[in-house]
């Protein structure tokens, strides 16, 4: 199948970074035990661009050895945090990487530029996940391009800090659950024809679906359906050798924590896990690729926990 190549509509126009302005932005100040993060704020999504300091990604870190090579992936939220991450690692494994991601261009063309410098093509796809009609466009438009799709990594994510179950409104619990769950359904659904014996299906999950969070009533429930997605959906099509798993991470530095949580809460991030620190994307990225990899072959209706620590049930 030849691949055709997407429209300008269809995908970012590139530009190039300044420098080296994404490498030196990586550090490690909030890795370490006992390191605080400024108090910062920003308005919902939240775009990596405006942190302090910078999510580590693995634009630095991450050390390929050709697990994924000749595949092809969909991240969904893989402009920023972990979907960003995951690019980035997927990339030095060889795959072609396509992503999809709401309105942050500028993340996304970071993204798009980190993942292109491996070597390998990288599609980006601005939209709503919580559209199935999105989703099946991506789907079409990266098997088009890619003539391809082994692995659909389901990460898009949303979530809002609030203090009382009569705080959440309606609109925000039917957007939450849309961004959140009905999307996994919406992507995997579109993805089923396109995969075969030994393609992936990875779901983001949270560790807040295991222990709960009182402030974050609607996007800890459909981390628990996500979790009960994952194992229904590895029953049903484990005879087809299609392989369904989660991860769950736990408190990791990406845009969704100065962009819902208060000031005081993000200086002390991470600080009450056993390892006393949050996690950065590039930390949770391994357990991706270990289940998208020959690795994780024997794995189906699992879930891997990167959590800082915390022991949790299943």
């Amino acid at each position: 199948m030849k691949a055709a190549h997407p429209t300008e509509n269809e995908m970012l126009a590139l530009l190039p970074l300044r420098g080296e302005e994404q490498s030196k932005g990586e550090g490690h100040m909030g890795t370490e035990k006992g390191k605080q993060f400024p108090p910062q704020r920003q308005a919902q999504p939240g775009k990596e661009a405006q942190m302090k300091p910078k999510p580590e990604s693995g634009a630095l870190e991450y050390q390929g050895s050709a697990k994924l090579k000749g595949k092809a992936a969909i991240i969904t939220g893989g402009d920023s945090g972990i979907g960003r991450a995951v690019a980035i690692a997927f990339a030095r494994e060889g795959a072609q990487v396509a992503f999809a991601y709401l309105e942050e261009d500028q993340d996304a063309r970071e993204t798009r530029d980190l993942v292109e410098k491996e070597g390998v093509r990288c599609l980006a796809f601005r939209g709503d996940v919580g559209r199935e009609q999105f989703c099946r466009e991506i789907v079409e438009k990266t098997v088009g391009a890619f003539g391809r799709l082994d692995i659909v990594v389901n990460n898009a994510a949303e979530q809002h800090y609030t203090e009382s179950l009569e705080e959440i409104s309606s609109e925000q619990l039917e957007r939450t659950f849309r961004t959140n769950i009905f999307s996994y359904f919406y992507l995997a659904k579109a993805a089923l024809k396109h995969l075969g014996e030994g393609s992936r299906i990875i779901n983001t999950t949270s560790v807040t679906a295991y222990k709960g969070s009182p402030m974050l009533l609607d996007y800890s429930s459909t981390k628990g359906a996500i979790v009960s997605f994952t194992r229904s959906l590895a029953l049903s099509l484990a005879e087809k050798g299609i392989l369904v798993n989660a991860v769950a991470p736990g408190p990791i530095w990406t845009p969704l924590i100065p962009a819902t949580f208060p000031e005081e809460k993000v200086t002390k991030f991470g600080e009450d896990v056993p390892l006393k620190r949050a996690g950065q994307p590039v930390e949770v990225a391994h357990s991706y690729v270990f289940l998208a990899s020959e690795g994780g072959s024997y794995m189906t209706g699992q879930v891997l926990h990167p959590n800082g620590g915390t022991v949790v049930g299943g």
